[in-house]
């Protein structure tokens, strides 16, 4: 009884105190909302990977020894198909020269100033492959289209075979010290194309690159937080209003929905944390769960109110019968989304602890303001003798005629759902994370489509010593290596440095087609790279693929739409070739966004089935002590795990693949489906406790009281996670499909599964648990 006093007390005390607990919540929402202020979004897709992720590092390792590959890519295709003629060169030459502009913009590569080198007698000639392109005559044109389309650095990167279609590459450094830099680049880059476009309409112009891709990250979560909030609030405002039927009961439920949104956020921005795609969830799941603990309330309180008792009383009542399943269910699901601290992508850390203060936020507001603002608001209730609860009583008193065929019936459907999940593979396409309703997926698409690929890989070639790449065996093996890249699938271009000395030792042998092959002698690899390299204008040296003391080289190998997996079954391929055809020191580990975010949803996996354990040994440890019943504790991971299983079951079956959202999936679930839970047992122990009810009997209580509440919250639950399908992010509608299907699923077991439980092993006296389990 030291609970129920508690309770009556608490209730008591609101009553009491109603008008200073509103001043301090609007005093507390002040406060912690004012850290919102410092709230802004990442431009930078590494914020996806921990500091010591270990493809992270070794891609920085890589940028920090040559240049770094961000990049922006301007894709031009003429409208006649005709690449190389006077009119489209000279545009690529105006689009090159401007693109130099672009705010921190390091190197640009282009067709027209490709370094073209020849021989002049004994000397060695470099310039770019075309200047003054309106003057050239149909001969000049024609000789620089054979040279573009045979040389290995243009062809499928700058220049498809057709000639239809070519790219100017600009290579990007961005500081790195305010998240301003992206956007900054994009728009001075779109206002480029803008006018491009406008003053040669016979040109359509694509835009594409990393830095259009960090900025697509950005988009998404700003897009989302400015559509699917609200979009969840309308949803919210017409069932509360259907259901609770009560224009106070409804306004005071969104003032706390929004109270809790704008804590969580807040205290999101006082704890520096940056937003992403991932973590501008968070307003959205705060607010679906917000409602669900104002709908419990709400719904004992009218009941009690229909029912005879005056406000005051039911207040005090629902208070009392829910403050502790309140508590408990907003501590449990915390605990699911604080799990989410074990990933390994630094975002969906920042989503559990934004979402975790969200929800203990809408705790203190359900239960403190809630009622104080019910106790001086004009709230009236239509007196009612009739029950709200037919339908649901019902379906439990279905269910316990019927609970040997649902028990054994749903256990089944258990065990064949359970069963697919090893048919699951961890596969997806990180390129095709936007949908296309962003642009940078179209002109995306369209770039791999029609020129080149996106993704890449790359390595660092090591020669063993300090000017060891001019030794012709490492040069030998660093070719003989591009030659097996080039025979791989879904491989559309390789960058070697032995294809630039290829075509120097033919120039310093007059141009000679049979010296287009690499120098012989170490001296001559050198000298010619030293006379290229002294010959080279400012912004296209070498740095992007010789290190500082020429002891290592950077190969790269750009690639066609691939999956995950593929690109891992690529890079393993190529390490048992290096490992069995190069010397030890040459051997290398590929690098690159591709092979980061390949190797991220295995790692999140691993790292989240320690902290979906975790996350149920913590939950269940907490229903033993407050249900104090070992038997009811353990019976409540039935059905907490339950829906887990069948979602993934049903997720084998129709998908057949999960990725980085996926991983993260059943701690959420966990944290949100076990409310339910709670608040079905709390009512079936005091049935059975605290009234002496048997088995059955406290079964049907428990759809009796709670029921309603459970269907309301869970339809709730469900909407605010469908939402978030409407996103244009792959991982949010993954993360939102997956926990919906988990969600319903929590509700059928909850209604269907946990009393058949109940009724079979809790025993069928009157009163077979006691206080002490």
């Amino acid at each position: 009884m030291t609970d129920n006093n508690s309770n009556n007390g608490l209730g008591d005390r609101v009553i009491r105190y109603r008008w200073w607990i509103i001043f301090a919540t609007l005093t507390l929402v002040f406060l912690t909302a004012s850290g919102a202020r410092f709230l802004e979004f990442s431009t930078d897709y590494r914020v996806y990977f921990s500091k010591d992720n270990p493809q992270l590092v070794a891609f920085e390792t890589l940028q920090n020894t040559y240049t770094k590959n961000d990049n922006v890519l301007f894709v031009v295709e003429p409208k006649d198909g005709k690449v190389f003629t006077q009119k489209t060169l000279a545009i690529i030459e105006e689009i090159t020269q401007a693109s130099w502009q672009i705010p921190y913009s390091l190197r640009v590569d282009s067709i027209t100033n490709f370094q073209y080198t020849w021989a002049d007698g004994d000397d060695l000639v470099v310039q770019d492959l075309v200047e003054n392109a309106e003057a050239f005559t149909d001969k000049q044109l024609k000789k620089v289209q054979a040279v573009a389309l045979a040389e290995p650095l243009l062809l499928n990167r700058l220049i498809t075979k057709k000639s239809d279609i070519t790219g100017i590459n600009t290579t990007i450094n961005r500081p790195n010290k305010t998240n301003t830099e992206t956007p900054e680049v994009v728009a001075f880059v779109r206002e480029m194309k803008d006018k491009f476009q406008k003053k040669y309409p016979d040109i359509n112009i694509y835009l594409t690159g990393v830095v259009f891709m960090d900025n697509a990250f950005t988009e998404a979560g700003e897009g989302d937080m400015k559509s699917l909030v609200p979009f969840m609030y309308g949803i919210v405002l017409i069932i509360m209003a259907l259901t609770l039927r009560t224009f106070w009961g409804t306004f005071v439920t969104i003032l706390i929905m929004g109270f809790s949104i704008l804590t969580g956020m807040g205290l999101a921005g006082w704890s520096g944390i940056l937003l992403t795609s991932i973590s501008a969830n968070a307003p959205t799941i705060i607010l679906t769960l917000a409602v669900a603990d104002s709908i419990h309330i709400l719904v004992t309180l009218f009941y009690e109110m229909r029912h005879g008792k005056s406000k005051y009383e039911a207040i005090r009542e629902s208070l009392r019968v829910n403050h502790q399943p309140v508590f408990i269910t907003s501590v449990t699901t915390a605990i699911g989304f604080l799990s989410l601290n074990f990933s390994d992508s630094p975002p969906f850390r920042d989503l559990g602890n934004i979402v975790a203060m969200g929800v203990m936020a809408a705790y203190f507001y359900s239960v403190f303001f809630l009622p104080a603002m019910i106790a001086v608001l004009p709230l009236r209730v239509k007196a009612s003798s009739s029950s709200d609860n037919g339908f649901i009583d019902i379906i439990g008193d279905w269910v316990i005629q019927r609970r040997n065929i649902l028990f054994w019936g749903m256990l089944t459907v258990i065990v064949l759902l359970s069963a697919q999940i090893p048919r699951i593979v961890v596969d997806e396409r990180f390129n095709e994370y936007f949908d296309t309703r962003y642009q940078f997926r179209v002109d995306n698409d369209y770039v791999i489509k029609n020129l080149s690929g996106f993704e890449s890989i790359e390595y660092s070639l090591n020669a063993g010593e300090s000017g060891g790449i001019s030794n012709p065996e490492y040069l030998t093996k660093v070719d003989e290596f591009a030659q097996w890249y080039r025979k791989q699938p879904h491989v559309m271009y390789v960058s070697t440095l032995t294809d630039t000395l290829k075509r120097l030792n033919k120039n310093m042998h007059g141009d000679d087609e049979s010296f287009y092959r690499l120098p012989d002698k170490r001296n001559l690899s050198a000298q010619y790279l030293l006379l290229y390299e002294l010959s080279l204008p400012f912004g296209l040296d070498l740095n992007n693929q010789i290190n500082i003391d020429k002891s290592s080289t950077r190969f790269t190998a750009i690639l066609e739409s691939v999956s995950t997996q593929e690109a891992l079954d690529l890079e393993n391929s190529a390490q048992d070739w290096l490992r069995k055809n190069a010397p030890s020191e040459m051997t290398a580990h590929g690098a690159s966004p591709l092979i980061m975010f390949s190797h991220i949803a295995k790692r999140n996996i691993n790292s989240m089935m320690t902290g979906t354990l975790v996350a149920l040994l913590l939950i269940s440890a907490i229903l033993i002590v407050v249900l104090r019943s070992f038997k009811l504790g353990l019976i409540s991971t039935v059905p907490n795990l339950v829906p887990v299983f069948i979602t993934f079951g049903i997720w084998a079956i129709f998908v057949g693949h999960i990725g980085l959202a996926v991983s993260v999936v059943a701690p959420v679930a966990l944290g949100i489906i076990v409310d339910d839970t709670v608040h079905f047992l709390s009512k079936y122990r005091r049935a059975r406790v605290e009234m002496g009810k048997n088995a059955e009997e406290a079964v049907r209580y428990s759809f009796h009281t709670v029921g309603t509440a459970l269907f309301l919250t869970s339809i709730i639950l469900v909407c605010g996670f469908f939402v978030l399908t409407f996103s244009g992010f792959r991982i949010n509608v993954h993360l939102g499909s997956m926990t919906t299907i988990a969600i319903l699923c929590a509700l059928v077991a909850d209604f269907l599964f946990l009393p058949t439980l109940l009724m079979k092993f809790g025993g069928r006296g009157p009163t077979p648990l006691s206080a002490n389990g």
